[in-house]
């Protein structure tokens, strides 16, 4: 077997390993030993490990920032009193419920990161379904797990993989950014939901919930945690406009916002650290070591030929296939290692924006059709389970199929007419 088939079979296991975590293990656990792993083989040399791992800094602050954030947050009930507000407002209307829950997870995921949207609102939003009588509360989680995939390409910072996608090239600023996905966002979140609204509305139907629900205060602590999330969302916004990196802004924000607060409410910082998923850290730098040896294989030199020359014969064509095929890969192996291949190979092939827009939209919107698709659907699964709750991987694949095939199909398209 040669050096390339070895790398190729340990990548590959290791996406298993991660999509399915035997033993119950982390994912990280199963992205770094099929790192060392390829050192060990002496697949790859320490400096190879170093220069994987270092394409990823400003992912991994910019992953620190928002978990300090998030986990600051939910700590002071600021999700809590969200979800409460809107089912308040819902006056008794199941129907009027899931469109506020939805707007909601429209915005904390842009602003927040469809990760923020599967661990923090997902526990809101179950508290505030229990505390208006629903019952059946999964057409509201289910709004948490696919909004916060098809809300993650409105801006750079709605979705990690934004980030990895450009990792070791230059994120496009934020006009261009905008020019290129603002109409097949809009069409992905308003297909979204019309799909998902037309699967659960019988639920819907039969449901019933409370007038009035009572509102937990919200602290002053809670407050300065808001506002602290509204300014650290002006700040990224701003250096996207500035063509900036985002990592080093959002971990000054998380930090700062996470001093006030602290200080504030006199708490040790212990409880908000471990409260963290330090672990996302080692998953994403296990990858970016593993997608380093695959390029010296030569496959992403491979698959950004293919993609050159598919947007050389038709641009429109380029944008499907690329958009469609990214897709399925990022379902069947995640859409971390998937952003990573697909991002070498864009950036190395230097195809138009429509291509790589493609590409990311595949990354970002596919893995709506499985729950092991995005690490955001993985997060929202185990937020269920501590809540007691369970969604069948044949039963989201059905969903899946109704949601996301329509809502990126017609992205696709949106992308292409501009």
């Amino acid at each position: 077997m040669t050096e390339a088939a070895i790398t190729w079979s340990i990548a590959g296991l290791t996406a298993i390993g991660v999509v399915t975590r035997p033993f119950r293990w982390p994912e990280a656990v199963w992205a770094v030993f099929g790192a060392a792993l390829l050192l060990a083989f002496q697949l790859i040399g320490p400096a190879d490990v170093w220069a994987g791992v270092s394409k990823g800094f400003d992912v991994y602050l910019f992953l620190i920032g928002m978990m300090l954030l998030s986990e600051l947050a939910r700590r002071e009930g600021l999700f809590d009193w969200v979800a409460a507000i809107a089912t308040s407002h819902a006056k008794g209307s199941p129907r009027r419920l899931f469109l506020l829950v939805y707007v909601v997870g429209v915005v904390v995921t842009v602003f927040l990161s469809n990760d923020a949207t599967a661990v923090v609102l997902t526990p809101a939003v179950y508290a505030a379904c229990r505390a208006a009588r629903v019952k059946d509360p999964m057409p509201y989680l289910l709004i948490c797990a696919f909004i916060a995939n098809a809300a993650s390409f409105v801006l750079p910072i709605s979705n990690p993989a934004n980030l990895v996608i450009f990792a070791g090239g230059e994120m496009p600023p934020l006009s261009r950014w905008m020019q290129t996905f603002l109409l097949p966002s809009i069409v992905s979140i308003v297909v979204t939901f019309a799909c998902l609204y037309w699967t659960q509305r019988r639920a819907l139907a039969e449901d019933s919930i409370a007038r009035s629900v009572e509102e937990p205060a919200l602290s002053r602590s809670a407050r300065l945690a808001g506002w602290g999330l509204v300014a650290t969302a002006i700040i990224l916004i701003g250096a996207s406009a500035m063509n900036l990196d985002l990592g080093i802004p959002t971990f000054a924000a998380g930090v700062t916002t996470t001093i006030l607060v602290l200080a504030l409410t006199r708490q040790s910082p212990v409880e908000t650290i471990r409260g963290i998923s330090w672990s996302v850290l080692p998953l994403v730098a296990g990858l970016f070591v593993i997608v380093e040896a695959v390029n010296h294989t030569g496959l992403t030199a491979l698959l950004s030929g293919k993609l050159a020359s598919l947007a050389a014969q038709s641009q429109a064509q380029a944008v499907g296939a690329a958009g469609l095929s990214v897709a399925i890969v990022s379902n069947l192996v995640n859409n971390l290692p998937a952003g990573l291949f697909a991002g070498s190979a864009v950036q190395a092939a230097h195809v138009p924006d429509a291509i790589a827009g493609a590409v990311l939209i595949g990354v970002d919107l596919g893995p709506n059709l499985s729950v092991t698709g995005s690490l955001a659907t993985i997060l929202w699964l185990a937020a269920l389970r501590r809540e007691g709750l369970h969604m069948g991987a044949w039963a989201f694949l059905k969903l899946g199929i109704v949601v996301m095939l329509p809502a990126l199909i017609l992205s696709l398209a949106a992308l292409s007419l501009i």
